[in-house]
This record gives C-alpha cells, structure tokens and sequence, in this order.
C-alpha cells in the first residue's frame, strides 16, 4: 500500500468521522485537518493548475511540507545567506470530495503560511496570490465547489528569486492548512476577540468581541452564548440575542466574571477556554473554543517590565523559524523540545525574529509560559540587502523580496498577524519591524559614528554617539528633507495595528535609536526596542527620559545582562540567538549562523550554560577547555593568574562564543585554560587529586571562572565551596567502543505527526562520551517510522540532511523519526567501523 493510498484513506476517514460524529458538528462549523493527500513538484509548470492535469510522477506529500531543506547543500543557484540551500517554484495538488449535503455551507482554505509569491486556484479558477511568506491568509471556496464532486486545489510557491531573504526561510506550504466548513450566518475567521481589561486577585473581566457575519439571502434573529471554561468546567456564562440583516456583520460585545482567577505567569501559565455558541431559532449554526489567559502587563519607563504586578525581569531570545534538519517545517515535538531546553536555561521569553511566527509555535509558548514579542517586518517599502547583510544595496531578480510589495500588502499582512494571534497571553508586544533604519541612509550618516574623523575613536557598538543630541538632530534635518518616510511608515503601521489591538504596546527594533528618537519613528511606538546598543542606555534615557526602552537584540554575553541589572529602567534584553539558525553566512562551506545558545540540533552549547547561570535559580557549575594557545587569555606570572590577551576583550566580545571544549582530552603536561560557567559564589578546581584553588565571581568582569592547569589523565572536577555543594566533572575518554543511543520518548501516536528525537552519542568502554574524536555513523530505521533526516548541529556540516548516515560533531548525531498512520512498532539502531548501539524500540499506538 502507498503511503499516497494510506493517506487517502486517512483523510477520508477523518473526514467521515468528523462529519458524522455530533449533531452539533452536523450544524455548525467543521475544521477539517487539510494536510493529507497532497501531490508535489518541483520545477515551474503553466497549466498545473487546470483541473485535468496530469500528476503522474509527481511525489505524495503531507503538509507542513519545505522542499528546499530535503535538496542537498551547494554553491549553485545558491547563497550563503538563505542557507546554502536551492529554491525555486514548486506546485502542490490535492483532490477532495465534499458532499452534496453541504451545498448550503460555506468552505474556507485557511493556510497559516506559504513561502513564498504564492498563487491557489480551485477547479481552475484563481482565487488570489500573497507574496508574503510568513503572514496567515484564507480564502473562499463556496463559489467554485463542486458539491458531491471531485474537486481539486493547486497551489503555486514561487521562490526563483532564491536570496529574496536575510535568513534561510524553507519553500512551500511549510505550515498547517485546514478546510473550514460553516453555515452561511458564522463567526468570521479570527472573529472572536478575547481581552481582560480589568483583573484582581478575587476577579477577573473578561470581554468578548465577536464578529458575525450573515452570508444568508434573510434576516436572522440571533442568540450568542459564551461560556468561560477551567479544567472542562464551565464558570461564567453570557448570552446575548439579536437581530442580523441579510449580507451583514456585526461585532457582539459580551463580560463574563471569573471569581478568584487562575492567572497566567511564566511559571504558572494556566490557560482558560471560552466557548462560543450562536443558534438561530434554536438551532446550532456556529461554535468556536479559543483558548486564553488572565493575566496583566505593565511597562514602566523607570522601573521595567510587570506581569500580574510583579516586577519581572525578560530573559529573551530571538528565534528564527527554521529547526535545523526540518528546516522550516517543524513538527511540534521538536519546538516543544527545544523550547523546554530553552526553559531550562532560565529563558522566559521570544523574539519572533523577524517575522510572524506559525500558530502552532505560539500555542506551545502559551502553554509553557513564554512571554513573545510577536515580529511582523524585517523589510519595508526599501529594500536591505541580502548579500552583504548591510546598507541597501541595488535589488536584482535573485535578491527580490517583501520590499517589493510592502506598499501593496504591508498593512493587509500586518493586520492578518495580529487579529490570528491577538488572543495568545503569551504576547507582551507586537513588533513592526526590525533595523529598518539601515535602509535609509540620512539615519546613519547624522550620528558621526561612520565619519572618517571619528571612526577610530568611537565606536558604533560600544560608544555613545560623537556628537551631542541636538547637534545629531541638525545633522539630521540637512540630510533630509519634507516628511521622513522612515517615521511616516512606522506611525502607518502603528496606527493600523491599534485599530485591532489596544491591550499590548508597539515596539520596533531600533538599529540607530540616537536618531530615531527624535525623527517620529521612535514616536510611533510604545516601547523603543534597542539593537545592540547598550552603550546607549544612559544616553537615551537621559536625553530622551519620557521614552521606555528595552533591549531587543543583543549578544549572548554576560556584559549585555549586566547592563541590565545596572540599569533599572531596561526591562530585559533579547540574546540573538536562542538557537542557531540556517543563512547569514559568509562563505562555504559554512551554512547558518552559529550564535545561539543551542545549535542547529538542539544541543547545549557553552553560551546556553552562562545563561543558565544568570537566568536560572537552579544551583548550577559547568566546565569547559581549551589549549592555553587557542584560549583568550594569557599566563600572568606576576599575580599568578589568566588574564586577557587583548585588552578590554571580554567587555567587546560579540557574537559568538569563544572556542572551548567540553573534555578532558589533551596531550600530557600541555597548558589548559579551564573556564568555569556557576552561578555559585565560589569555586574550587581540583585535578589528579590536587587543588588549584578558590575563584569568585566577584573578582571576574565577565562571570567566568579561569585556572591555568597542566593537562594529566584522570578526572577534573569543579566544586562549589558554599554549602549545599553542587559539583560537576569531566573524565578523560579512552578509545571509543561503542555507541550510546537515547531517546526523547518512545511512545508515538500513530498521527503521522509526532516525533522521536534519537541521540547517538560515541562513548568509551567505561561508558565517558568521547567528544574529541569523530567518525561516519549509520542509523538504522527499521518499522513504521519515517526518517525526517540526521545533524550534528555544526553550521560547517553542509551534507543534506535527508540521510540515515553522517560525521559526528563532540562524537554526537541527531535523527528525528516521525510517526505514520499505521501502529506498529519501530526499532532504530546505529553502526560504524565494526561498532554497534543498543537499540532503541519505539511503540506507535
């Protein structure tokens, strides 16, 4: 049986089941799972999307679906800033049946996203295009459905400009797509509105705003009930009647009272449903459950961040939405995954940087307590360039993206984002755009950092400005001239999104806030969102001190959350990144960006555990290595003592981490710098059974621990000196004898969704992870599993991802294997050179 055969199958029976499982299903609205059965191919066609079309050969498919991260990495018809990877055009197809009992319903496709230029027709008629790829959309299909029929939808992604992007941005119908099914009077798309202005520790308000809409050819008299929910118990009610012309909408204005709410926190993030109901003489015509939170947000411009009143200070990290292996289509259980990790790190909140994330991501955010910075724009109307990742350069055929469309769909796209996502808690802010700044030039020229006399002196990064603020803003007005579009777009988009939404604040990420501060941009927003700058904290609350400002971007570095704690009117900052990311590379053969606190595959990095030490509360010690050679510091003889081999290093270090090794693996009597990451007040380092002393943090400007130590096989080990002891230690590993696997669960559902997450680790005889040696592994899938593909996490590892074998990285290997439709059972093992794993046995129910 094919799995094009097994899919059918699947749908239809998801379909009938649907159909046929309530009476109130039967009468009101059905959202119908839509990503099965799908057909797929690469390369441009002109009639594939008539009706009669051939498909033979083309490849059976399910949605979330990105063709570019199933190609192999290459220099041609590539870049290094998406990724190294291919894009192109590609087609989708599927046929469906709905049936003839629902020719008086209304069908919509809603898709929450396609990347990108893309074009959807239903039994050949063209229903519309959305260039952008990241912005939910939908469209109506009652018009052109065959009831009872064969009908067939197409749709077209185009992405033969293959560097339109900063980043690596997938290709194709990379999110969930459903059909949904209504009667002709219905809650419009994204039509209830859930805020709760008003919340006490007794009783919370919440207010319901629902959008209806009569497609009907008659007035409908109309009753709405909703039903706030707690752990499947309802606890308030409203209902309220009314009547609705023919062809006409209305937005019903409902409060239900929840006594002694649960509130929503990043430690407790309780969740609440409010159900929905709109009958017409009695009858169920419509229902909806939306899921929401109780909670309160607060900015003070002096003071920080509040949630439900208390003083919290924002861990962030910015995230791209591509996962490594899965590229853009990422299943569930590998964000959930890696945002626990993130969690555990001590991280409470998300930059969706730079754009609308899917849905599903902020589900998961809502349900682990993420507090989000939800981003809608990296470019508007001028273009930034894509392949030096800096000023605005000349747009060509390969480098066209959004910029070309911004003025056409910019406030179309900006209002989808926020009208599917304004009921997530999780939410704090809405973004409008990131370092747009660069993309007009007056901006940067007015600040002095880039003038040849003062170039040497200041520094953009680290410096405040050359010049005063009133001479920046003279500056300024010569370089400009009328209406500064930079401000007049961001007041546009401002003013757009708080027609939808009064309950969070606006902010930007500002690149060159010495003059957006003052040029209306900044004026335009409620929270002034600032990008590496804080070496202008004080300047700008001191020049502008009736501004909030908060870090939106920043380096994985201990100065950058020290700045914070000395500055208590920033309320927390946003690390670039949380995670590496595919694209923004340089040169081959390096395919993304390794800036992140975990890398491509979800591993820890060293950065993740210096952050674990400032964010979490968790006693916490971690040991890293390397060469003195290779290290940044050099031997004092006089005070004894590492110190820095470049002056100020650690006070400038940006991106990235120093080079360091978790091991104890190096030649004997060689000079290893140890690093210590803790959040333990003071260390004792012991090795071969020998002390080499006390460090405390309060004598390191960066929060790192150092000791100079004479390499000896053996075990190294860290101890804290403060009571309860916390230790940690590293073993020198022998020749590796075997292969360690592990596993995230072993249970799947057989949904054709989740997904096991297999962990293949060298290891010597006595069973120490060998991290300092690699080898070729291969694993082997064996049952009713399918490979999505193998990482390392290494951005310099550019063998395509849709293999069973690879080089290791610290002697380490990922694969992700996804369920079917069918249960089983699934073994997986691994060989290399004569060595074996155990196996892992995975269960699908």
């Amino acid at each position: 049986m094919t799995n094009f055969f097994k899919q059918s199958i699947f749908f239809f029976l998801s379909f009938f089941l649907l159909s046929c499982s309530s009476t109130k299903n039967e009468s009101s609205r059905v959202e119908e799972d839509f990503n099965f059965g799908w057909q797929f191919h690469l390369g441009d066609l002109s009639d594939a999307y008539t009706e009669s079309f051939n498909t033979d050969g083309w490849e059976s498919v399910r949605l979330p679906h990105d063709w570019s991260v199933q190609q192999e990495f290459s220099q041609e018809h590539t870049a290094g800033a998406t990724g190294f990877l291919p894009g192109g055009v590609g087609w989708y197809r599927k046929h469906f049946t709905v049936p003839s009992s629902s020719k008086d319903k209304k069908l919509t496709i809603a898709f929450d996203g396609v990347y990108t230029n893309s074009e959807v027709w239903i039994n050949g008629q063209h229903l519309g295009k959305r260039p952008y790829g990241y912005v939910p959309f939908n469209y109506d299909l009652t018009p052109y459905i065959k009831f009872g029929k064969d009908n067939v939808i197409a749709v077209k992604a185009d992405r033969s400009a293959y560097i339109d992007c900063r980043w690596y941005p997938g290709s194709g119908i990379y999110r969930n797509v459903k059909l949904i099914t209504t009667n002709a009077l219905h809650i419009d798309q994204w039509g209830i509105k859930i805020t709760t202005p008003e919340v006490k520790d007794d009783q919370a308000l919440v207010a319901v705003a629902s959008q209806l809409v009569n497609e009907s050819s008659k007035p409908q008299s109309v009753r709405v009930r909703q039903a706030v929910v707690w752990q499947g118990k309802e606890v308030q009610e409203s209902v309220q009647e009314l009547s609705l012309d023919a062809g006409a909408s209305k937005t019903v204005d409902q409060s239900l009272e929840v006594v002694q709410p649960e509130l929503w926190s990043v430690d407790h993030p309780n969740l609440y449903e409010l159900h929905t109901e709109v009958y017409v003489d009695e009858k169920l015509v419509d229902n909806k459950v939306n899921t929401f939170g109780i909670r309160t947000i607060r900015y003070d411009k002096d003071k920080g961040f509040f949630l439900n009143g208390k003083h919290t200070l924002i861990k962030g990290v910015c995230l791209h939405h591509d996962a490594g292996l899965v590229g853009a289509a990422v299943p569930d259980g590998v964000w959930r995954q890696r945002l626990l990790t993130l969690k555990e790190g001590g991280c409470n909140a998300i930059r969706t940087a730079h754009n609308p994330p899917s849905s599903r991501f902020l589900d998961l955010c809502d349900e682990l307590g993420f507090l989000v910075q939800d981003e809608a724009f990296d470019e508007w109307s001028h273009p930034k360039d894509k392949k030096h990742n800096y000023n605005q350069q000349e747009v060509d055929k390969l480098t066209e993206g959004y910029s070309a469309h911004f003025e056409e769909w910019g406030k179309a796209d900006l209002e989808n984002m926020v009208r599917r996502d304004q009921n997530h808690p999780s939410i704090i802010m809405w973004s409008i755009g990131n370092e747009v700044e660069w993309t007009f030039p007056a901006y940067g020229a007015s600040t002095g950092y880039w003038d040849k006399k003062y170039q040497k002196k200041y520094n953009y990064y680290f410096d405040e400005p050359p010049f005063s603020a009133e001479q920046i803003e003279r500056n300024f007005k010569n370089n400009t001239s009328g209406v500064d579009e930079c401000a007049q777009t961001a007041q546009n988009l401002a003013k757009w999104l708080k027609e939808i939404d009064t309950t969070r604040p606006v902010t930007a990420n500002l690149v060159i806030p010495t003059v957006s501060n003052f040029s209306g941009y900044a004026d335009a927003l409620d929270i002034v969102g600032l990008s590496y700058r804080q070496s202008v904290y004080d300047y700008c609350h001191r020049n502008y001190p009736e501004m909030t400002f908060l870090g939106t971007e920043n380096w994985t570095r201990y100065h950058e959350w020290k700045a914070v704690l000395d500055h208590e009117f920033i309320a927390g900052i946003f690390l670039w990144t949380g995670m590496d990311y595919m694209g923004e590379s340089r040169s081959w053969p390096i395919r993304g960006t390794d800036s992140g606190l975990l890398d491509g595959a979800g591993f820890k990095k060293p950065s993740f555990y210096m952050f674990k030490a400032l964010w979490s509360n968790e006693p916490s010690i971690y040991i890293t290595t390397q060469t003195l050679e290779k290290s940044p510091y050099k031997w004092d003889k006089a005070k004894a003592q590492l110190i820095e081999r470049e002056k100020d290093w650690a006070k400038h270090q940006k991106w990235g981490w120093q080079d360091v090794n978790n091991h104890w693996n190096y030649k004997a009597g060689e000079q290893i710098a140890v690093e210590v990451y803790t959040n333990q007040e003071a260390v004792e380092l012991f090795c071969g059974g020998r002390s080499y002393g006390v460090q405390y943090l309060k004598d390191q400007q960066d929060h790192i621990l150092k000791w100079k130590v004479p390499f000896e096989a053996g075990k190294i080990e860290a101890r804290s000196v403060n009571k309860p002891q916390v230790k940690t230690a590293l073993q020198t590993a022998k020749a590796v004898s075997k292969i360690e696997l592990k596993v995230d669960k072993t249970e799947l559902s057989a949904d054709g969704y989740e997904v096991a997450q297999v962990v293949a680790q060298l290891v010597d005889a006595d069973g120490v992870a060998v991290k300092d040696r690699e080898q070729v592994i291969d694993f082997h899938v064996n049952g009713d599993v399918r490979a999505l593909g193998v990482d390392n996490g290494d951005v310099r590892n550019v063998q395509g991802f849709n293999r069973t074998n690879l080089k290791t990285s610290q002697g380490r290997a990922l694969m992700i294997v996804q369920s079917q439709m069918t249960k089983g059972k699934a073994s997986i093992s691994v060989s290399s050179d004569g060595l074996k794993s155990n196996t892992i046995d995975i269960n699908i129910k």
